[in-house]
């Protein structure tokens, strides 16, 4: 299959910290589909991870504990990111950062995403296709490549740009002969992480 016509699911996650097993929980998970590389819908959310956010955090992404109070919890919305996703492709920007803790938290609440599911990263990408650059961040790669950058480290703002990156990175791509979605993900696809699957309800009770 050609790899336009594949469908993608670009998300992304803004997180309380770095690391999920060490307590780190997302607040706010966006994800656009991509169809023939436009896209044709979207899901965000803030997700209240009922633990303080630390003040480092906030600076980053400028959500706040306020925000949070009376958003949905993570076992109401992630489970929602597994049908939204359905059978297409996901993709993000050093998405094992996203993958790690989507993966843990549905594990968390006995979920994960579907065997199947592929995973692209376009920091991979942007790597191997532009190795001149000397900063792989996305607000970097997206000036490199003349896409437009907004709001940057919210959820959803930064899906737009990783999808408007990922369709000038197949360009590139398709010019180097990976035209298939086949060799597209031989080249950047990544794996997901392996959790062990279990209700630990308890984690979400503070």
């Amino acid at each position: 299959m050609n790899a336009r016509q594949t469908e993608y699911v670009v998300f992304d996650v803004e997180t309380t910290g770095l690391f999920p097993q060490n307590g780190d929980r997302i607040v706010e998970i966006a994800a656009a589909r991509v169809k023939d590389s436009k896209i044709i819908d979207t899901f965000e959310s803030l997700i209240n991870p009922q633990r303080d956010l630390p003040v480092e955090a906030e600076q980053i992404h400028h959500i706040t504990q306020a925000m949070l109070a009376q958003a949905p919890t993570a076992d109401i919305v992630l489970p929602k990111i597994i049908d939204f996703t359905g059978g297409a492709c996901l993709v993000g920007h050093n998405i094992k950062f996203d993958l790690n803790f989507l993966c843990f938290q549905l594990s968390l609440i006995g979920r994960k995403l579907k065997e199947e599911t592929p995973a692209i990263d376009t920091m991979k990408m942007a790597k191997t296709l532009l190795p001149h650059l000397t900063n792989f961040r996305l607000s970097y790669v997206a000036h490199s490549l003349g896409a437009a950058v907004e709001e940057t480290h919210r959820a959803l703002p930064d899906v737009r740009l990783t999808a408007k990156v990922m369709k000038r990175l197949m360009d590139i791509a398709a010019d180097q002969n990976i035209c298939t979605f086949k060799t597209l993900y031989k080249h950047f696809g990544v794996s997901k992480p392996s959790f062990k699957i279990e209700q630990r309800y308890h984690e979400f009770a503070f």
